[in-house]
């Protein structure tokens, strides 16, 4: 089960953006010495829309010989081609990852029946638990928590990262799904609400700067330790606000220069934090004392 605190991890990048290797083992090691229980390799936050076929894969091959089991790696393997979906996940079998994340196929709007198709498709094609993936405000694609039932019952659709900080839609997902399906939060602003619902950990942004917060947090929602979870939460509040005042990954790649934990690369489309939104990044960082 892919459960608790897991990492939307950034792919770190020189200057010149070419892949910073040095800086991602780096990372990865201070995830696992802070409690991170799962490490999303090329996701959204990881740049996977500029990252070539053999960079996605070099990246996701990396993380995985040095992860070297001690957590869970779950491989970024969504495309709006099914076929190319199908070869991503394939791959990342074949490199050993843990599990899989397919966002929904974004710009070509698939309908419902689209959708479940798509997924079906892929989860027939490769034997790996393979995790939904639903943030529409980026995809313009939107799987309802219906569509999310009829896939559950697929012996390798595993979880669903629900991205729309709608708490009505994760209750909506958890009555239609068993209770070892996975229903994770993919919006760090409102998890503490997701996991009283019932959710069951949160594939994190924030999670890139207070690794060691985001972990504890998941735990003691899982002991139902609410007190200590609202302390935790309000600690990261300014994090989960902040770190969206541009399009992510921008603010929190520039929150981990900041740090000292990533060089400044970004690629092309997207480009560094603003100078006049830099200060309010910064106050966030103090605000959560990892500055």
């Amino acid at each position: 089960m892919f459960r608790g605190s897991m990492v939307a991890l950034v792919t770190p990048m020189l200057e010149d953006g070419s892949v910073c290797w040095t800086s991602l083992e780096n990372l990865i090691e201070f995830h696992i010495e802070n409690g991170t229980t799962g490490i999303v390799a090329v996701g959204t936050t990881g740049e996977s829309a500029t990252l070539d076929v053999a960079e996605h894969t070099e990246v996701i091959k990396f993380t995985i010989e040095r992860v070297r089991g001690r957590v869970a790696v779950i491989a970024g393997t969504g495309a709006n081609a099914t076929k190319e979906a199908i070869h991503l996940t394939h791959s990342a079998k074949e490199l050993g990852a843990d599990g899989c994340l397919l966002v929904t196929p974004y710009y070509n709007k698939p309908g419902q029946e689209g959708l479940f198709q798509h997924y079906t498709a892929v989860a027939d094609a490769v034997s790996i638990p393979q995790i939904l993936y639903n943030v529409p405000g980026r995809t313009a694609c939107d799987i309802k928590a219906e569509t999310v039932g009829r896939l559950s019952t697929h012996k390798n659709i595993v979880g669903i990262k629900e991205a729309t900080g709608d708490i009505d839609r994760a209750k909506a997902i958890l009555n239609l799904v068993d209770s070892g399906f996975d229903v994770l939060s993919g919006d760090d602003a409102s998890s503490l609400e997701f996991m009283k619902a019932g959710g069951h950990g949160v594939i994190s942004v924030t999670a890139n700067v207070t690794p060691k917060a985001m972990s504890s947090f998941c735990q003691a929602c899982a002991e139902g330790n609410w007190e200590l979870a609202e302390r935790l939460n309000e600690q990261m509040m300014p994090l989960h606000k902040k770190l969206f005042t541009e399009s992510n990954p921008i603010p929190v790649k520039w929150a981990m220069e900041e740090m000292g934990l990533i060089p400044p690369g970004i690629r092309l489309p997207l480009t560094r934090l603003a100078e006049n939104h830099q200060d309010i990044v910064r106050q966030a960082l103090i605000q959560a004392g990892v500055i």
